[in-house]
């Protein structure tokens, strides 16, 4: 019994004292209490001391109250092999959660069902809105009708990466552009002249503008020719196989440094480049796209353009929440400024250097 409520905390060999727990959080047991029945008035950092405290000593978590949810929200994503995805789906989930509401995601498999049949199940379910991230709308070649169709029905929705200006709908994206000049000045400034673009299909509208922030940022960085620049984009898959394609043409090429479209096809540039004996980054610099989950920790650590998802995934849930209680918001992209992760860098055919974000590691500095 705490504060005269009672706690289910559960430990084998006996029920859990507030001075061991705040001992281990240092904080107060008063804090503790606070914490243990979910009382306001306790930051989120501290709170997060005292349930670290919990696992750290055994303790089960005190039950929170059960919450009425305000009804079901779909999220279709596609296939979650690529870490960008669950992470966006992790953090519309969170948010989503905060206001009460209950996400129900759907995930597009190879062989699975559409996303116009996983729709059509959410509509079936009753659900109040629905999250898409990176689906069809971002697809030139698909048919923008079936969001009309969805507007018909009267299910609110948003759309997360991909602006389609023929579909009506608020979209929520990091700005491509701004992305690729990032990347492409931050090899520039290690002495690289001659970069390459590892892409996926250009009927994506993402790839499509860094395809083209590529080409204007390598005219006005480097001085390339437009048409050179063109020759220096490879287009493959968002995949490591496709990394390790496009950087086989782009080494061919006489690239030094190579920009990549996902942080996947990054890594399959680092596989190709070693496979050729080339040493990352001294040989070659490498920037993936997306700052995903454990790509600090590979061998080397890979510096990337880091897209904001959780500024993005609450932006498209709040924009989604005034869509649901009758105040529609401006059928517009809301773009989000994207940040540069450098971990370390060496300049092509020179010593490596510790990074800003990270030092040598397996005998060479991190990629760029």
């Amino acid at each position: 019994m705490v504060d005269g409520v009672t706690t289910p905390l559960v430990r084998t060999g006996g029920a859990p004292r507030l001075s061991d727990i705040a001992g281990r959080a240092a904080v107060s047991e008063a804090t503790v209490s606070r914490v243990l029945n979910g009382k306001p008035g306790v930051a989120d950092t501290t709170r997060r001391r005292v349930l670290a405290a919990l696992d750290v000593l055994g303790y089960e978590h005190p039950a929170r109250p059960r919450q009425r949810s305000a009804g079901l929200i779909g999220l279709v994503t596609p296939e979650l092999t690529n870490p960008i995805f669950p992470a966006f789906a992790q953090s519309v989930e969170q948010v989503l959660a905060g206001h009460g509401y209950t996400p129900v995601l759907c995930t597009q498999m190879p062989g699975g069902a559409t996303e116009d049949e996983l729709v059509e199940q959410l509509v079936e379910r009753g659900v109040d809105g629905i999250v898409f991230l990176s689906g069809l709308h971002a697809d030139l070649s698909a048919d923008p009708a079936r969001y009309a169709a969805l507007v018909d029905r009267g299910v609110p929705f948003v759309l997360i990466n991909g602006y389609n200006e023929r579909i009506s709908a608020p979209f929520v994206s990091p700005d491509d552009v701004a992305a690729v000049r990032m990347a492409v000045g931050h090899l520039a400034d290690l002495g690289h002249r001659r970069v390459g673009l590892a892409i996926g299909p250009q009927r994506y509208v993402p790839a499509r503008r860094k395809r083209d922030g590529f080409v204007e940022a390598t005219a006005d960085l480097l001085g390339m020719d437009r048409a050179e620049a063109e020759l220096l984009v490879c287009t493959t898959l968002f995949s490591v196989e496709g990394g390790q394609v496009a950087a086989g043409a782009l080494l061919d090429r006489g690239c030094t440094g190579i920009v990549c479209g996902s942080d996947l096809m990054a890594l399959g540039v680092v596989r190709a480049a070693r496979d050729r004996g080339l040493h990352v980054p001294r040989d070659v610099s490498v920037v993936g796209f997306d700052d995903s989950q454990l790509i600090a920790f590979t061998d080397p650590p890979l510096t990337t353009v880091r897209q904001p998802v959780h500024a993005m995934a609450g932006a498209a849930v709040s924009a989604l929440l005034e869509e649901i209680g009758g105040s529609p918001v401006q059928r517009t992209e809301y773009v989000f400024q994207p940040d540069l992760v450098v971990r370390g860098w060496g300049p092509p055919g020179g010593p490596a250097r510790a990074g800003r974000g990270g030092g040598p590691r397996g005998g060479g500095a991190p990629p760029d």
